[in-house]
């Protein structure tokens, strides 16, 4: 029975997960992209995702605890100055998972986990009013005007 056993244990070892989890991430930040089981993608997700907001900190007690886990100097790297400042202004969810077709020989279910693009700013067109439709509406909007003007007299 599986009482109060949190995390997927994946067939592996604590070890080898620590492992499986070190080699996923350095991957996943040194190319951006990567293909993996499904499984292992949804296990890694809120992982990475923890990482990077460690890294929007930019501390040195941050860079420090990242530096257990990530241990290529280059990931580590990027992971502070381009991921750390590319998802500054977002709260979570910086990955993406795409399910891709299963793997041939075991037909393992596989996916691609992915960082998000940058996002472009929106540019929102000034809104100019427009007069509004009815009779009924235009007679509620005036009504308050000028009850308020009465009132002040």
């Amino acid at each position: 029975m599986r009482h109060r056993t949190v995390g997927k244990r994946l067939n592996r070892n604590e070890a080898h997960r620590r492992a499986l989890l070190r080699n996923l991430s350095t991957a996943l930040i040194t190319h951006g992209r990567i293909r993996t089981t499904a499984s292992k993608a949804k296990w890694l997700r809120p992982q990475i995702e923890r990482m990077v907001t460690m890294a929007k900190a930019g501390t040195i007690h941050a860079r420090r605890l990242l530096a257990r886990d990530i241990q290529e100097d280059a990931a580590l790297k990027k992971l502070l100055d381009v991921l750390g400042t590319r998802f500054k202004e977002r709260a979570g969810g910086y990955t993406r998972i795409l399910k891709a077709i299963p793997r041939p020989g075991d037909n393992a279910e596989m996916a691609y986990i992915e960082f998000l693009p940058e996002e472009k700013p929106k540019v929102q067109p000034e809104a100019e009013e427009k007069p509004k439709k009815g009779r009924r509406r235009a007679k509620k909007a005036e009504e308050p005007a000028e009850e308020t003007v009465a009132k002040e007299e």
